[in-house]
């Protein structure tokens, strides 16, 4: 492995053969020789933070904090909680991965967004998505995934349903007008 993707963005191909990964954007929080780590940053699931309270025994008089979504952060411990944010405040297991991004998974940034004191620029992720030894690179190779680099925006502005088309549009790709077919010349 010459370069690490941490940090960076995974675009899913239009031919992607997991459908558990369609039109996914997954940030990679880790990438090393014993494999990848990543968060699916755009598929917000049919549950919000509400329910996360309800089960930590939180009340939140926030309504805008009780119908924050919850994504799916990828298959993997899916009753595992991620929430990744922009560094503020002394969170207990916290990981700064650079500047802009911070992991957490302890529940008191939870507590904290409940009354409104988490902070500002923020996701919460159930599940991860992992890559065994080499087995990202082999999927790059097989064009399941295009790379791109690090946008805040993408991981906090731009709505989660347009952000496999702003991902691409950031390496000049329209995802629109990709084939669903892969092969070579």
């Amino acid at each position: 492995m010459s370069t690490s993707l941490a940090n960076h963005f995974l675009i899913a191909m239009p031919a992607m053969a997991d459908p558990v990964f369609d039109h996914s954007v997954i940030y990679v929080c880790e990438h090393h020789e014993e494999g990848s780590v990543g968060l699916v940053i755009n598929q917000p699931t049919q549950y919000s933070l509400e329910l996360v309270f309800k089960q930590l025994k939180i009340v939140s008089d926030f309504p805008e904090q009780n119908q924050y979504p919850l994504l799916f952060g990828g298959p993997i411990q899916q009753e595992r909680g991620f929430v990744l944010h922009r560094p503020m405040g002394s969170w207990r297991s916290s990981l700064l991965l650079r500047d802009e991004v911070t992991v957490t998974t302890s529940n008191d940034i939870i507590r904290a967004m409940a009354i409104n004191q988490g902070p500002k620029d923020v996701l919460v992720a159930m599940g991860f998505a992992a890559w065994a030894h080499d087995q990202l690179e082999k999927e790059l190779l097989e064009n399941q995934w295009l790379v791109c680099p690090f946008r805040p925006e993408i991981l906090y502005d731009i709505p989660y349903m347009d952000r496999w088309k702003y991902a691409g549009q950031m390496l000049g790709v329209d995802m629109n007008i990709l084939s669903t077919q892969s092969g070579s010349a």
